[in-house]
This record gives C-alpha cells, structure tokens and sequence, in this order.
C-alpha cells in the first residue's frame, strides 16, 4: 500500500546545511555563516533561570520583544511579525502574498531557501541571474515582472555573493514596480554591511507602501540555535503573517534571548565590529596573493570558482576548512575566528596556486 502524498514535492529538493567536520576532526566550520562568538555571559544565564518553565506555552504575541523592536525602529508594534528565523518569516511572506501559480522573484544565485519556500507554497520561482560582480541585477528584474508577480526578494548584502545593492538603485527599481507586487528587503546580514551607499530597508519601508523588511537575531546576535527573526512590514501584510506563522514557532527562551540581545547592543557591536575587521584582513591578504575577489558586505567572502569549485574546495577541507561549496559556480567562506582566518587566506592560496584564475 502507497501512502498519499503531495507529487509536487519530489521535484522540491530539502534544504542543505552547511556541512559540518568529522567529530574528531581538526578543522573549522564556515560553511553556515555562523558567528564564532560564544553567547553572551547575560543571555546564557538569563535562559538557565527560564528553563524551570518551559512546561509552559510562550506568549505567542510576545510583547516585550515586539514594543522593544518598535521603539527601535520607530515603527507601530502591529507591523512586526515575528518567526523561527527570518527564514521561516520569508515562508509566512510567500504563503501570505501569493496564490497557486502566482510569481516570486528573486536574483540567482541568492538565498537558497527562496525557491524551496516558494515551491512549497504552491508559487512559481523567478530567478533572475545575477551580474558579472555577482550584484542584483535590478534593471533585468523590473524586466521579469509580470502580471503574475506577487512577491519580490532583494537579498542585501547578497547570500551568497556578499555585494550589496544601492539606494538610488533600488529607488529607481521601486518606480517600475507595481504597487500590488510587495518587494522584501532580507537584511540578514545588515549589521555588517557599512557600504555607504548600500539601501537600508528601514528607510525604503516608511517611503513605500508595499516595502517590507526581514530582519533575524541569527547572525549579529549570535542566536542561529534558538530561531527567532521578524519583519517589519505594511499592518495589513504583518497581520497576514501573523495568520500563517506556526502557532508558538517562537520559544520564550528565544524571546528572552532576543530581548536581551537588544539591551545588549553596545556589547554585541564590538564583537560585530571584530568581524568587520577580520573581513577586512582575510580579504586584504587574498588581494596581496594575487587572488581576484569582491568586496563582501556580509560576515563572510565568495569565491568565483567555476568549473574548479569542487577541486579548490576538497583543498581546503584538507587544510581544515569546510566552506559552502555552490559546485559549478563558487564557494563562500564565513569569517571565522583570527585562527580560523589566518588558515582560510592560507589554504585558499595554496588551493588556487597551480591555477591563478580570476575567483
């Protein structure tokens, strides 16, 4: 006997973790874009006193967390939707602004969680290549919409290509979409990226009405293991998303987690400053070896491997690195601790020696 299932799902492939080393094995993992900080000494103590009830549902509105964040960005508590990652809110996005067949649209490659939510959903993806720096091409977007577009993702700064794309270009994209299409800006990475002219998507979001922004304490906050991101979205969108969140998919632990990462801000800015420089380091020494690079505005680098993405990244799992490998296309190594860096700008070098190419 068959078990019924959905047929779609086995053109769907499952979404892949970044790999990790063999247990005993004297490497470092950077392949998930993870911060190398341990949680602050605050949070981990605040959540062993919270343990005793976690017998008990959380508050699903989770209003400390929600006033905070709206006191921060100055917006109005029922434009944030809360989720398990900002992953999970990209879900509740789709499942909330599309219908069967309708279009989402995002650059490729990008975040590879944006074809597999929008197939799961029911929604057609539309991946529009990227340009020859591995940057938006946001011209060649405004050119895909169609009637059926629903919803679009601009991943800034890029996962995993790490460029950023700017205000006066994202202005100039805005004026060619429709205003029932809802664009998101998924800023991941945002407290990395100090790109001057980068877009920030708090400011697009209070100048247009169908502009919603992805946020997580992921990557940052140093929170990846307790799941929580929001949006910040138009009231009638956020309402919507509330609608088709997992009932309870935020944990109090990662509620409280989140709460005091906000009082903690000062604190997690210099560990977020640290990366920045160590960015700034492990690009440099690649630049003064010869290796071809772009600039990263993200905590972590791409490399434009091509063809030989599988060879250079089977080097660098020998000298201890295990990267994300994108075979065909390129690798993206996250920055890890001054050790770790120290060996990744080694082992790249060593990796690509016999063949200097662009990367």
């Amino acid at each position: 006997m068959t078990i019924a299932q959905r047929t779609s799902l086995q053109a769907i492939p499952a979404y892949k973790q970044g790999a990790t080393p063999g247990e005993h094995e004297q490497a470092f993992k950077l392949s998930s874009n993870e911060n190398p900080f341990p949680p602050l000494a605050a949070v981990t103590t605040a959540l062993a006193a919270e343990l005793g009830s976690i017998n008990e549902y959380p508050n699903a509105a989770a209003p400390e967390l929600v006033g905070m964040l709206a006191e921060r960005f100055g917006v109005d508590p029922g434009t944030i939707a809360l989720g398990a990652g900002s992953v999970e809110v990209a879900g509740q996005l789709i499942h909330a602004t599309t219908n069967p067949g309708d279009e989402v649209m995002f650059a490729w490659r990008s975040f590879e969680a944006y074809p597999i939510l929008t197939h799961v959903a029911g929604a057609t993806p539309v991946m529009v290549p990227l340009d020859a720096a591995g940057a938006h091409d946001l011209e060649a977007m405004a050119a895909a919409i169609t009637d059926r577009t629903a919803l679009i993702f601009i991943c800034n700064p890029n996962n995993p290509t790490g460029t950023v794309v700017d205000a006066a270009a994202v202005d100039a994209f805005m004026a060619k979409v429709p205003a029932r299409v809802l664009v998101v800006i998924d800023e991941a990475y945002v407290h990395f990226n100090v790109h001057g002219e980068s877009a920030i998507g708090l400011d697009f979001f209070r100048r247009y009405p169908n502009v919603a922004v992805l946020h997580t304490f992921s990557k940052a906050y140093g929170l990846a293991g307790l799941r929580i991101g929001y949006a910040i979205a138009p009231a009638a969108v956020a309402a919507n998303l509330r609608k088709t969140a997992v009932p309870f998919g935020v944990t109090a632990l990662a509620q409280r987690a989140a709460v005091l990462s906000l009082e903690k801000e000062p604190e997690l800015q210099v560990r977020i400053d640290e990366l920045v420089d160590e960015r700034t380091r492990l690009v440099n020494a690649l630049r003064e070896a010869g290796v071809e690079l772009e600039d990263s505005h993200a905590n972590f680098i791409w490399l434009n491997t091509g063809e030989r993405t599988t060879a250079v990244d089977a080097s660098l799992r020998a000298a201890g690195i295990w990267a994300r490998a994108f075979a065909g296309e390129g690798i993206r190594i996250s920055i890890g601790s001054p050790e770790a860096n120290a060996l990744i700008a080694r082992a790249v070098i060593a990796a690509l020696q016999e063949s200097p190419a662009h990367v």
